[in-house]
């Protein structure tokens, strides 16, 4: 499913997660191209608009990066581990990151495409191939540090999933891309909205297709088995059979909305994440914002399955691809690179402002449900970000401090696997000395706690060097030459 490319001085550029090896769409335009090393800086020339953006790669293996701190170091430190429902977090902003990024590489790829069917063919291949190697990685299959067992009921697997998310979203902009742009000459702003009308007017209808089910799709009272889930105790409430009332529409809390509606009937109950952020709430959990045993008279649903990956948030999730796509029309049309600069930020505020207002008029930041205030603040904030390390890699030239995130970008893909979904941890753990408790990671982890005598600093001391070996481990592809496409 996944192949190895190894790029030779004279084979040009290397294509990074989610990237053709070529482009391939001619619409007219600002060509894009990239010098055949990405260590090589680019031209000075204020005018040059044809250098390699390197700071997407930043952005990409800054993403990873920070979703291996906030996904290992969030237990010891829970106000940096993703929102118990409502409010945003600094881990809420991975998976925007990710989507906005995909979004601007769609952008930029297909520029030229001899044939609109094939390049379609081609998407539509790569997007299944995600969506199934996310199913396995995140599917339950592989059970991750500390369980050394391995294997899923196919009845239980879960469906939905991080890579699953990118993989619609980068469908539905390859798309769009591919197909809904018009061959109009950008002189102008108005000749810009009018060359991507179809694709602003698609974003639209999504999210009013969200909101339309969000609060207008009626939930009905629902049970679920508590004995057919994978749960520490099934029988902490009483019954394993638990009820839930609803009965009602534009419910936003866990129990009651639209969102986890659409996933149990269409998904099922077993195929959702069987571990859900609400159960870090205070009605789930003594320890709130961690996780922890049941309060007495805890609701019925703290222990019921919820995807925050489902399928009707894929869709808002999806708008955020959009917007990167907009950051990658700009890319592309902009003749300077302070003009990219000044459009970047530009189009960078309305979206927080956007995001803050609707906060305050009542519609919450939800990162579960991806509410439409909480894509809006964080595509501005993915935009800001970019426009930063554009300004001081591209810009600015300043790439030193950066080449470990620009390593992991590079091999975004293989890094996520191994690292964010546990698979080298857990596999490192299979050797032993008499004891699973007595292995290298385990044994790195705590010597470090005891020589910071804190648990907590001990994690992050452990968590901090593990993304130095990740962007070694990058680097060191990168020096030879290798990276991982899909």
């Amino acid at each position: 499913m996944a192949s190895i490319m190894v790029v030779t001085e004279t084979a040009g550029e290397r294509t990074p997660l989610l990237r053709d090896s070529e482009p391939e769409y001619s619409r007219g335009g600002t060509e894009y191209s990239s010098p055949p090393s990405a260590e090589e800086p680019p031209p000075r020339d204020s005018n040059d608009s044809k250098q390699r953006l390197v700071s997407l790669d930043v952005l990409r293996g800054l993403t990873v990066a920070l979703m291996i701190l906030v996904d290992d170091a969030g237990k010891a430190f829970p106000s940096i581990n993703h929102a118990p429902w409502l409010g945003v977090t600094l881990a809420d902003f991975v998976m925007p990151f990710f989507l906005f990024g995909v979004g601007v590489s769609v952008s930029l790829v297909f520029k030229k495409v001899t044939s609109r069917l094939a390049a379609t063919k081609k998407v539509i291949l790569r997007s299944i191939k995600l969506f199934l190697l996310g199913v396995i990685l995140q599917g339950g299959y592989f059970h991750g540090r500390g369980n050394l067992t391995y294997g899923v009921d196919v009845e239980k697997i879960r469906v939905m999933g991080v890579l699953q998310r990118i993989a619609i979203g980068y469908l539905l902009a390859s798309a769009l891309e591919i197909w809904l742009v018009k061959n109009t000459v950008v002189n102008s702003a108005v000749a810009f909205v009018k060359r991507y009308s179809f694709q602003i007017g698609a974003g639209i209808l999504l999210g009013l297709l969200y909101m339309v089910l969000l609060y207008g799709l009626y939930v009905p009272n629902w049970a679920f088995d508590v004995s057919s889930l994978n749960v520490v105790s099934p029988t902490s409430l009483g019954a394993s059979t638990q009820t839930v009332s609803c009965g009602l529409r534009g419910s936003l809390d866990p129990p009651c909305n639209a969102v986890g509606f659409i996933d149990r009937t269409l998904l099922g109950e077993k195929h959702l994440y069987q571990r859900p952020v609400y159960r870090r709430t205070k009605e789930c959990s003594v320890n709130s914002p961690d996780y922890g045993p049941l309060p007495p008279n805890s609701p019925a649903w703290c222990l019921a399955p919820f995807d925050p990956e489902g399928i009707l948030s894929s869709l808002m999730a999806a708008i955020t691809c959009l917007v990167g796509l907009h950051y990658g029309h700009l890319s592309v049309h902009c003749k300077s690179q302070m003009q990219r600069v000044i459009f970047w930020f530009i189009s960078s505020l309305p979206l927080l402002i956007s995001g803050y207002l609707l906060s305050v008029l009542g519609i919450p930041y939800s990162k579960p449900l991806y509410t439409l205030s909480y894509m809006f603040i964080t595509a501005g904030a993915s935009g800001v970000l970019l426009t930063v390390i554009y300004l001081l890699v591209d810009v600015k030239s300043i790439r030193k401090p950066t080449a470990i995130f620009q390593w992991m970008g590079m091999n975004a893909l293989i890094v996520y696997a191994l690292s964010a979904c546990d698979i080298f941890p857990a596999a490192l753990q299979g050797f032993y000395w008499r004891s699973p408790e007595n292995n290298l990671v385990d044994f790195s982890e705590r010597l470090l706690q005891s020589l910071f005598h804190s648990e907590k600093w001990g994690t992050l001391a452990f968590v901090l060097l593990e993304i130095l070996f990740w962007g070694a481990v990058a680097g060191v592809l990168h020096m030879k030459r290798i990276y991982i496409k899909f």
